[in-house]
């Protein structure tokens, strides 16, 4: 994954990401150190955090511009 660089380019902290995602500091190194599972929810908001897509945190694309927004169907 990509979360250390996007931080660090960043220049934010992991507790200050942390912050951003309600979780303890040491739970988000836990996730850039791929020691724990990294969960969907926590994935999307970091997504939206970087302004990128979630495939280019997991390394699916090397393209970090996020996709266009999709708009829901009303059924």
């Amino acid at each position: 994954m990509r979360l250390r660089d996007l931080r660090e380019d960043r220049d934010f902290t992991q507790t200050y990401v942390a912050e951003h995602l309600n979780i303890k500091q040491s739970t988000y190194s836990q996730y850039e150190n791929g020691q724990r599972q990294l969960p969907l929810d926590a994935l999307i908001k970091l997504a939206r955090f970087y302004g990128t897509s979630t495939d280019y945190i997991l390394r699916l694309t090397d393209e970090p511009k996020p996709y266009p927004k999709s708009r829901q169907m009303k059924i």
